[in-house]
């Protein structure tokens, strides 16, 4: 068995300090949202231990995820929902997410580069880079804030739709996260784009809901809840 790919230190053109890299996260997934960073480091401030997120622990990327925000001269997040993805396909809403996450940066970068091996078609001069989340520092921090940002909100949906394992597998079309879909129904976050989720539609259609109501008779208003209104 062959060993993996051994790449070398990557050699930027750019020598300035108004570098941006670019990751996402969620590509894969059959729910939630694409997310993506921009990061421009400071070179004055430098962050210890960057790698790619894949390669930290969740405890590692917490930490550094609040030293990126503090430390890094700008950064800015960028996402596509459920229903673009559907829309454009998730190369193309990854790309758009891209485009946002380096439109948002509070300082304009002079240079862009991106984990992959395509940039998006954007004014700013770029070039994408092979594995570049464990090759260039900026492009780490991207990728830490994006995985971040996303493995926190899939746990918040995990109970707004509960039963589906959001918050362990984070949307990723994991047997138990087909077998709950192809049970409870589709969700507004699921992609319908995306073949499990078309035959869970199929199968069981949209997703009813899991919460139960609470009896009004068991709620306790305040007398004077509806005084005053206009």
């Amino acid at each position: 068995m062959a060993g993996k790919t051994i790449l070398p230190p990557f050699e930027c053109q750019y020598q300035g300090w108004k570098l941006a890299g670019v990751d996402e996260v969620g590509r894969g997934p059959l729910a939630g949202p694409v997310v993506t960073a921009a990061v421009i480091l400071d070179p004055d401030r430098p962050i210890e231990g960057l790698a790619d997120s894949k390669a930290l622990t969740e405890k590692r990327r917490e930490a550094l995820y609040d030293e990126i925000i503090d430390k890094a001269a700008a950064w800015s997040l960028g996402r596509c929902e459920a229903d673009e993805i559907d829309r454009l396909n998730i190369y193309q809403a990854t790309l758009l997410a891209m485009t946002r996450a380096v439109a948002g940066l509070a300082i304009a970068p002079e240079y862009v580069l991106v984990d992959g091996n395509r940039c998006p078609r954007w004014h700013w001069p770029s070039e994408p880079v092979i594995k570049g989340d464990g090759r260039v520092a900026a492009i780490s921090a991207a990728s830490v804030l994006a995985k971040v940002t996303r493995d926190r909100e899939m746990v918040a949906l995990d109970e707004t739709y509960p039963g589906y394992g959001l918050g362990g597998h984070k949307g990723y079309p994991t047997p138990v996260h087909v077998e709950a879909l192809n049970r409870q129904g589709v969700t507004p976050i699921h992609r319908r784009s995306f073949r499990p989720v078309q035959e869970a539609l199929t199968l069981v259609g949209e997703w009813q809901g899991a919460v139960a109501e609470t009896p009004y008779d068991d709620l306790h208003w305040p007398e004077d809840l509806f005084e005053n209104t206009r």
